[in-house]
């Protein structure tokens, strides 16, 4: 059987993280630690989509300098079918964030312009046309800017889409095409900015679910740290439990590798319930690594995704 064929697109950069060694100190020098490697929504979910099954067509753009020959050289390493753009007077996008020393986030900067400005323009080429109709499935993230989501879309033919959130400043942007969405990945912060509700209110996963699906989305999974993950599909909402880990070493990543490994399982034709038991499984392994893509091997993810529940229905929409 040959392994489906996944058209991705989106982020695709230098991924900066500065972890604080100690107690965080507000408005003040603190110690700590800073590593790089190259990231991006799309591109750490397609290094676990890859691993787990599925062949990448992978489409991003860069600048012409050392950030961008990074970028091309860890699409390579990840045996993607590189059909990116290269654009030379431009700044490759970086994302830096610094992180407290529980590994969760406080602050973090996307210099990501190049997106704005020529993801939209290149997705018209007659070979990514042709490379997204002739596909099995498209990824993509929110990194995407309106105007190229469209595009996509109106390139797709009828295959499933996936995407992730990436932030809930740019969640948003997914509103004029959550009705193609097969399932959206996101967080509840995500969740709650695509639904217009305030970030200080505390909707439960039920409800975020339900409402979600009033606006137009097929299928969608909110996760939320290491407590119960929420997801529909065709009407019925459910719950997992992600699995205990020893330590958390950094989150970053975590999201991608439950996007990537679910959307892998689901192209093999698991159901999403079945497919999350193993988005959580990569996940789990993701927290408890300093790296964006955990470098866990077959019996490491099967051991984890021994320790994965199995989910628990919540409630159908005709509730809501």
């Amino acid at each position: 059987m040959n392994a489906p064929i996944i058209f991705a697109t989106g982020g695709a950069h230098i991924d900066r993280r500065g972890r604080v060694i100690g107690p965080y100190v507000a408005e003040a020098s603190n110690p700590g630690v800073i590593r790089e490697e190259v990231g991006g929504g799309i591109f750490n979910a397609c290094s676990t989509l890859s691993r787990r099954g599925s062949s990448v067509r992978f489409f991003s753009v860069r600048g012409g300098d050392s950030g961008g020959e990074a970028v091309a050289r860890a699409i390579e390493e990840a045996d993607f079918d590189d059909l990116s753009a290269t654009h030379l007077d431009r700044q490759t996008a970086s994302y830096t964030a610094i992180l407290d020393g529980n590994g969760d986030v406080i602050v973090a900067l996307a210099d990501m312009a190049i997106y704005e400005a020529c993801l939209e323009r290149n997705l018209r080429r007659a070979k990514l046309r042709e490379a997204i109709a002739s596909s099995d499935a498209i990824f993509c993230d929110a990194n995407l800017p309106e105007a190229a989501l469209a595009t996509l879309m109106r390139h797709c033919a009828d295959q499933p889409v996936f995407a992730i959130a990436i932030s809930p400043a740019k969640v948003v942007r997914l509103r004029t095409v959550l009705s193609r969405l097969s399932v959206l990945f996101m967080n509840r912060r995500e969740a709650k900015a695509l639904l217009d509700i305030p970030q200080e209110s505390d909707p439960t996963g039920e409800a975020l679910c339900a409402g979600l699906m009033r606006v137009g989305l097929e299928g969608g999974v909110i996760s939320d740290g290491g407590r119960r993950l929420h997801a529909f599909q065709s009407g019925r909402i459910f719950t997992l439990t992600p699995p205990p880990v020893d330590k958390i070493v950094d989150v970053t990543g975590a999201g991608d590798a439950l996007a990537g490994a679910t959307v892998a399982a689901m192209m093999r034709g698991e159901p999403l319930e079945n497919a999350l038991l193993e988005g959580l499984a990569a996940s789990a392994l993701t927290i408890q690594s300093d790296k964006a893509v955990a470098p866990f091997n077959t019996e490491q993810f099967a051991q984890m995704l021994a320790e994965v529940g199995q989910a628990q229905t919540v409630s159908d929409v005709k509730e809501y």
